[in-house]
């Protein structure tokens, strides 16, 4: 495994006391899929004329937030001001949208769009900069990853980050709407955007 190790951290936290803070938030299982959501965005950037660096990083805490326990999500919504509808969803959303928060508040990352690629990497967005796609499908595409099709996702997204952006939501809500389950608004309006061709 590469070491992981950021240059810059955009926080007041040196690289390894953001690793260690991280570790200590999540299982092993969860750590090593933001190592792979880490790596993959690097690979991402450098392929997108992107900082490599600042990839690698939003990849990394992307997932921050994701075993938070509920009833922490909920007191931080109603507390925080954020959208009341929130409460009608779950951690899937939450950890991205409210994630965004608590890796301000624990880590110290203030960059804005750091925290807006971590608030839309589980909808995405009708409009999305170059890192809110890179980590959105690094997070779909990383080496742990096995799912039907996932092979033609990478395909697709290493030669095309847009397309892949596209197939990653035409994927994500044929699924939703297979298993019958809610899809936040959100990732339908980005999907009119993104997938439809």
């Amino acid at each position: 495994m590469t070491e992981l190790v950021f240059k810059k951290t955009f926080s007041d936290l040196t690289s390894d006391q953001i690793i260690v803070q991280e570790k200590s938030v999540m299982d092993e299982k969860r750590f090593k899929h933001c190592i792979g959501v880490s790596q993959t965005a690097r690979k991402l950037a450098k392929l997108n004329g992107y900082d490599e660096d600042k990839a690698a990083l939003a990849g990394f805490v992307h997932d921050y937030a994701k075993q938070i326990p509920v009833e922490d999500y909920v007191k931080t919504i109603k507390e925080q001001g954020f959208d009341p509808d929130l409460l009608n969803w779950n951690r899937a959303i939450w950890h991205g949208i409210v994630g965004a928060y608590y890796i301000e508040r624990d880590l110290g990352i203030h960059d804005q769009e750091i925290l807006t690629a971590v608030n839309r990497h589980t909808t995405a967005d009708t409009e999305m900069t170059t890192l809110d796609k890179i980590v959105f499908v690094a997070d779909f595409i990383e080496p742990g990853r096995d799912f039907p099709g996932v092979d033609e996702a990478r395909e697709v997204s290493y030669s095309n980050l847009d397309a892949g952006v596209g197939y990653e939501l035409a994927h994500t809500i044929a699924f939703l709407a297979e298993k019958r389950a809610k899809i936040y608004p959100r990732s339908f309006a980005a999907y009119n955007v993104w997938a439809v061709k």
